[in-house]
Order: C-alpha cells, then sequence, then structure tokens
C-alpha cells in the first residue's frame, strides 16, 4: 500500500517554493562561489530573521556562561555560515565528494574501521550536527565502504522529497526514522554494512546524559544497535578546514561495549572534546538542552 501524500498547508509550500528557487539559483554558480555565498545568505539574511543568532547566544549562555562576549558573537555569526554551507554542499553532490575525499582518514580509528570492513562486521558510525555532518559519510563511501544512513526526516514534507533525493545523490541506502526504515536498516546491519546516525539532538525519550556539564536527553539507539548486532561503535567527523571548502575526516577509536548510557556517554563527551576544539562548527542553533534543566538533579550513571 502506497504512502499517503503528505498534507497540504500553505506555509509549507511557500517554504518549499522559496527554498528550491535559492539552491536553484546558487547551483547555477561555481562551487567555489556557491559555498561562501550560500553561507553569507543565510548568516545574514536567514539567521537574523529565524532568531538563530539569538538561540546560538542562549546556549552558550546555558553552558559556557564566563565565555568571552567577543567570542560570543563571533560563534554567533559563524555558526550560520557553517549551517549555510552545509546545506548547499549536501546539494552540490560529486563536487562536494570530491572536496570530502581530498584528504586521507585519519585518526585512531582507521584501522578498526577498516578490518570491519574487510570482516564484514556492522559499524555504526556516530557523528553530530558540526562540521559538514554528511562529509564523513562521502568519504567512506567515495573508498568503497557500504555506508547507510539513518535520518530523520523534516517537518516539511514537501522540502522533505526535495532533500531526501539531495542525501541520496551522495550514497544509499537512506532509513527514515521510525517503522518505515527499521526493517530495511536491521537487514542492512546483519548483512555487515555501515550506519551512519546522528545523536546530538534533544529526545524526549532520551536518556539523561551529560553535554558541556549539563543535562542533555540522548538517545541510546547507537548503543543499543551496535550491542544487539555486535557493531563497532565508532565516533567520526568531518572538520571545516581553514578554506571553508575542505575537510579532515576523523575517524576515532570504537566506544568499548558497556551500557547503553555509559557506551552513549562515551559519543555525547567525544562530540564535546571537538566542539571545544572548534566551536564554531557545531549546531549550536538546535535546542539541545531542551528539558533537561528539570533533570538536572537527577544522577547520570556511569
Amino acid at each position: 500500500m502506497a504512502d499517503a501524500p503528505p498534507p497540504f498547508t500553505l506555509r509549507h509550500w511557500l517554504q518549499d517554493r522559496f527554498l528550491r528557487g535559492l539552491i536553484w539559483g546558487l547551483m547555477r554558480l561555481p562551487y567555489r562561489l556557491r559555498v561562501p555565498l550560500c553561507g553569507w545568505a543565510v548568516a545574514h539574511v536567514v539567521a537574523p530573521v529565524a532568531g538563530y543568532r539569538q538561540r546560538v547566544r542562549d546556549n552558550l549562555a546555558h553552558v559556557l556562561p564566563d565565555l568571552p562576549r567577543t567570542e560570543v558573537d563571533r560563534i554567533a555569526r559563524a555558526v550560520p555560515d557553517n549551517v549555510g554551507r552545509t546545506v548547499i554542499e549536501i546539494y552540490s553532490g560529486a563536487e562536494f565528494i570530491a572536496h570530502a575525499v581530498s584528504h586521507p582518514l585519519t585518526g585512531g580509528g582507521v584501522a578498526a574501521l577498516e578490518a570491519a570492513h574487510e570482516a564484514g562486521r556492522p559499524v555504526i558510525l556516530v557523528t553530530g550536527h558540526f562540521g559538514n555532518y554528511d562529509a564523513s559519510r562521502a568519504a567512506l563511501i567515495a573508498r568503497g565502504y557500504r555506508v547507510g544512513a539513518l535520518y530523520m526526516p523534516m517537518a516539511n514534507p514537501f522540502f522533505n522529497a526535495h532533500y531526501e533525493r539531495a542525501i541520496g545523490t551522495i550514497g544509499r541506502p537512506l532509513f527514515p526514522r521510525g517503522k518505515k526504515g527499521l526493517a530495511d536498516m536491521v537487514r542492512h546491519l546483519r548483512s555487515g554494512g555501515m550506519l551512519g546516525m546522528l545523536i546530538d539532538q534533544n529526545m524526549g525519550h532520551g536518556a539523561p546524559l551529560s553535554f558541556f556539564g549539563k543535562t542533555a536527553l540522548t538517545a541510546l539507539s547507537a548503543a543499543e544497535l551496535a550491542l544487539k548486532y555486535d557493531a563497532l561503535l565508532v565516533p567520526t567527523y568531518g572538520i571545516r578546514g581553514p578554506d571553508g571548502l575542505s575537510f579532515t575526516i576523523v575517524v576515532e577509536p570504537p566506544v568499548p561495549p558497556g551500557t547503553p548510557e555509559a557506551m552513549t556517554q562515551g559519543l555525547n563527551d567525544s562530540l564535546e572534546a571537538l566542539v571545544r576544539r572548534h566551536m564554531d562548527q557545531w549546531f549550536w542553533i538546535h535546542r539541545r538542552w531542551k528539558g533537561g534543566q528539570r533533570l538536572e538533579a537527577l544522577p547520570v550513571e556511569d
């Protein structure tokens, strides 16, 4: 039975038309102009209207209240720029992939990842909304790794179909969160495939773990899948280079098996350490600590 068409709302339709038009126009430009221009547009046009800068400041005040005002202002400007660059890079297909594979894989987990690939052992690749979160997936697929991706469908059903096609040009299979993608995702893992996941969004059903010293509700699904299917749990990141276009792909050592809470806390700690070194590359716009304040007094399992 076919899925029902998305419900029509005028707001979603107008958003879809605007975003498609903007992306179409930017895609007419050379890559080296297109990427920084989209970053500028999001930072200077979209961010002030959408309230992104204030949300960045609010999150920084929550977890790093002593951060100098000049640094807060810099991050508030730079984060939307990175978001804009990321969006148009994902739509740029082969050109983006070429930049993602321009450097060798680095990090203490490369050998373990290669060994799992050769042995046909499943791997859960975990990243965050950092740098360009699809850069590591693009780099690994280009090197012959069989990487699928679990993604959260957008609230706008019209633009979601457009976006799903864009991330599909980087590589497939793609698995939407929820029952629809679960069976295909499990088959992919059981066949020895690798699965890319993002874990740095607030999840109402998540465990009250620590991120930047504050309670952040975090999904345990990556760790639970790794334990259930004897998969390696590997943090990986695409760090944007100084030129704003190239990436360093980092593969960290696998997180040791343990309780889902302990393994997921390890993932949070890995991302936090990286964000502290590159404060302007994480998506501080997310309401990451939403619902966490009421849980601050709860103990977090080691």
